[in-house]
């Protein structure tokens, strides 16, 4: 089978690979679409003596099952399924809490990331994918290709989301900055789940005008002016909760200089931006701001994120190359290309 595999610093190469045999536990998918991320442009370019070299990418997988492993129940061939992001074992402590995106043998502490499709297990950028029975969320009417990208561009958002409910009531104001992937599915999660003003921030004009018809109340250019228009329209008390999909180090500091006291970031981009805690006068923290750094999401996340989008409230500006196209489509992204998410089509 054809599959896209991370060969060496910044280059990926379509490879033929054996077709995975499924263990008794498993399914065989047929992938139907694979999403590409910028967490995937940042796995390829991290050395060559990176352990994910020889890997076959792609941790945003959805497709068809085709085979059944002698132990699995509850599936049969042509069911459309998405994969998990994160491949949690559901038995250890944080799975049993709820928190299987900390699954302590997914992600032990010294990890690169936690475990998942692409990440440490073969990824969905081929022809097929073995996966764990219990890794598989049910579709139903959804395409496959269209929901893929649900894995991670809309878990990852809806996960942030859900750690701030308490602070998205009526009157409260919200700030996203960056409408890429997972921003422009951050701003449909907001308007569909929450009645806060949200406030959307990109510096592409196009990507404004599309918040603008997709739930924003005020979308800005990310810019010098920002933080100084968010507090004059926030009345100097600035934003109840601040996401940050880009994480720059100019969108780190928008973020801080607009949360107000008592609020909430949430860092989700992997741009490398930093800020300085001092536990003292010096911080540039207003009180009692909370702060995560935000990674992934649970699988009720993820049945939430499947629910909106097969009631039409959510859904991925998808655009689709064939698989044999991947190259382009890693480089359209990589120069900034594509709108909403690139997905290989097999």
């Amino acid at each position: 089978m054809r599959a896209v595999t991370y060969v060496k610093n910044d280059t990926v190469e379509l490879q033929e690979k054996p077709k995975p045999e499924i263990q008794p536990d498993e399914v065989l998918l047929r992938v139907g679409g694979a999403g590409l991320c910028h967490s995937d442009i940042a796995i390829i370019g991290m050395g060559d003596d990176n352990p994910l070299i020889g890997s076959t990418l792609g941790h945003e997988v959805a497709g068809t099952v085709e085979q059944i492993g002698d132990d699995v129940t509850g599936w049969k061939a042509g069911d459309s399924a998405l994969v998990a992001l994160i491949l949690a074992c559901g038995q250890c402590r944080e799975c049993l809490a709820g928190r299987d995106n900390q699954c302590e043998v997914a992600y032990p502490r010294d990890a690169l990331a936690p475990l998942s499709p692409g990440i440490g297990s073969p990824g969905g950028m081929a022809d097929y994918i073995a996966v764990k029975a219990h890794h598989l969320d049910p579709l139903g009417d959804l395409d496959p290709v269209d929901a893929a990208p649900l894995a991670d561009a809309a878990l990852t958002p809806i996960h942030a989301i859900n750690t701030v409910r308490d602070r998205l009531v009526g009157d409260a104001t919200v700030v996203t900055i960056g409408l890429g992937g997972l921003g422009h599915m951050a701003l449909q999660i907001l308007a569909a789940t929450t009645g806060a003003r949200i406030i959307a921030l990109d510096t592409d004009a196009e990507k404004l005008k599309y918040a603008e018809s997709h739930g924003a109340d005020l979308a800005l250019q990310s810019d010098g002016s920002a933080a100084e228009r968010i507090l004059s329209e926030t009345g100097g008390r600035g934003a109840d909760v601040v996401f940050d999909f880009v994480g720059v180090q100019p969108t780190v500091d928008l973020a801080l200089a607009v949360v107000a006291g008592g609020g909430a970031i949430r860092f989700v981009g992997l741009g490398n931006g930093a800020f300085e805690y001092v536990a003292g006068s010096g911080t540039p923290l207003p009180w009692g701001v909370n702060i995560e750094r935000a990674y992934g999401g649970t699988r009720s996340d993820m049945r939430q994120a499947i629910a909106l989008a097969r009631a039409g409230k959510i859904g991925v500006e998808v655009v689709r190359y064939p698989l044999d196209d991947a190259l382009q489509a890693f480089d359209d992204l990589h120069h900034g290309r594509v709108q909403g998410r690139a997905v290989l089509v097999p």
